[in-house]
Order: C-alpha cells, then sequence, then structure tokens
C-alpha cells in the first residue's frame, strides 16, 4: 500500500503546529501569538492547463503579537522532487491570497530523500526589469543531520529524526535515541502513539536489528533505559496483538465467504457471535 505523506505529515504538524515552528522557524514562533490558532479547511485548486487537482495541505489562521488583523501560515510537504514546485507554491499563495485578502506565511517541507538544491523562489523577470519576486520558508529535511537534533525536547524533532540524514548503519543507533527522545517528552498515549507511527512509517528495522537495538538499550546506563524497554515490550506486544486480530479477522470472512453462519463461526474459533459480526463488518 502506497504511503500518504501528505496526510501524515498533516496530522503530525497540525497536532504539533507551535512545536513544529519553534524549531524550525524560531523567529516566526516569536511572533505568533498562539492564543489565537485556527486550523481552516482544505483547498483544492485545478491546474487547467495540466488538467490535474492539487490539495493545499495545511492552512491556519492566526494573529501576530500585538496586532488585530488575522494571518494564515501555509504549510505544504513535498515528498518527490518536482522542478516547477516554486510555480505552484506561487499559484497556491495567489489563490489564497485572493480568498482570504490577507497577509500569508508560505512554508514547504521537502521530505524526498535525493540530496539537491531546492529553489524556494519564483521570479517573473525580463531584461528590462522585474516583474516578481515571490519567496516562501523552506525546511529541507535530507540536509539536517540527525544527531543535532536528539537534545531538542521536541515531538516534531523527534518524528522527523527519521527523514533527515542518516546512514543505514546507524538505524539502530538512530531509534534508540528516538525512543529516549519520546520518553523524555512524557506524552499522552495517543500522541506518543502518533510519533512512533510517523517514525516507523519512514524507519524500519530488521528483526535483527530490533534485536541489536533490545540489547543496546538493555546496556543503557542512563535513568530512561528502564522506561525505554517498557515502550518496547508495550509496542511489541501491541503490535503481536494487532496481527493476532487482522488474522483472526481474514480467517473469519474466508469462513463467512464459503457461507458458515456467524454462529457456526463463532462456535468454531471459540469467539462470542458478537464478536464475529464485529470483525465482519470492519
Amino acid at each position: 500500500m502506497a504511503i500518504d505523506h501528505d496526510r501524515l505529515f498533516k496530522e503530525l504538524i497540525q497536532t504539533f503546529f507551535e512545536e513544529f515552528l519553534l524549531l524550525f522557524f524560531p523567529d516566526i514562533h516569536e511572533h505568533i501569538d498562539f492564543r489565537h490558532l485556527s486550523f481552516l479547511s482544505e483547498e483544492l485548486f485545478t491546474d487547467v492547463t495540466a488538467g490535474e487537482k492539487y490539495r493545499v495541505d495545511l492552512l491556519v489562521e492566526t494573529k501576530l503579537k500585538g496586532e488585530d488583523g488575522l494571518i494564515i501560515v501555509h504549510v505544504e510537504n513535498q515528498s518527490y522532487v518536482q522542478p516547477s514546485f516554486p510555480e505552484r507554491m506561487f499559484i497556491y499563495f495567489s489563490r489564497l491570497f485572493e480568498k482570504y485578502r490577507t497577509r500569508i506565511v508560505p512554508i514547504a517541507v521537502f521530505s524526498y530523500e535525493a540530496l539537491r538544491e531546492e529553489p524556494s523562489v519564483f521570479s517573473i523577470e525580463f531584461p528590462f526589469g522585474d516583474v516578481l519576486q515571490f519567496r516562501f520558508f523552506p525546511v529541507e529535511l535530507r540536509k539536517k543531520h540527525w544527531r543535532d537534533y536528539i537534545r531538542h525536547d521536541n515531538p516534531i524533532a523527534a518524528a522527523l529524526l527519521g527523514k533527515m540524514g542518516y546512514t543505514e548503519s546507524e538505524k539502530v543507533e538512530l531509534k534508540k535515541e528516538f525512543l529516549r527522545m519520546l520518553v523524555r517528552l512524557e506524552l499522552d498515549e495517543a500522541r506518543q502513539r502518533l510519533l512512533l507511527g510517523f517514525f516507523e512509517t519512514y524507519v524500519k528495522l530488521s528483526e535483527e536489528e530490533e534485536q541489536q537495538l533490545q540489547r543496546e538499550v538493555r546496556a543503557m546506563e542512563t535513568k530512561e533505559k528502564e522506561q525505554v524497554l517498557e515502550l518496547i515490550i508495550s509496542y511489541e506486544q501491541k503490535g503481536r496483538k494487532q496481527g493476532i486480530k487482522q488474522g483472526m479477522k481474514q480467517l473469519i470472512r474466508n469462513m463467512a465467504r464459503k457461507g458458515m453462519k456467524a454462529e457456526d463461526i463463532a462456535r468454531l474459533v471459540d469467539l462470542p457471535e458478537e464478536d464475529v459480526w464485529e470483525l465482519l463488518e470492519e
């Protein structure tokens, strides 16, 4: 199944919007009045020339400190290389301005694997003068090294470690440091699961690497050792339970497709009949 990168990034940044600005744009963060935050509905734009539709990732209506007027922060995740991306950012900006008629802060997060010089300007120029110089604020994740962020007690930094620059040989240490950050953050379970799910979407360890991770955690001499171990074991157990549930669901559906009644299935798999119906309806 293809990864919906835009949805994952939108969910992450929307949940930790203030932390996102603090980590990557402290100057912007300093001026935003976070008492006034409103997440706007998605905007869908059609490129008539190319015949394609584009959906703006994240729009946040807010205020600057000491000002009454509203501004909009537009955050766009770009998960693949697209030479015309600066032009697309300008089109988004112009259409959003046309609709809202207010100041807009455009931000682009480049999350693809390639290392390249990504322009953050779209311009229209002539030999006799410039007509337009449009700029947006970029975050090029692959150019940031993960070790530079492990001392930040910031949930965005923790989640995005796996999209920053690292080598295959560093994967085990990368996940170990991510788990240590997760413990230090002391988040509620829902937010903890969001960060863990995001991280593990992009950083997948083999069974051998997971075993190495556990050995290294057990050898740790820091105060987080027991909590990190507890975190690993807890999510391993949840993963196994989820796997068992998926296997049971598939078995029950196969039986139902062969014409078996729910009461007969329930007796065979030793489950209450209402649980069988619930699995069939999921």
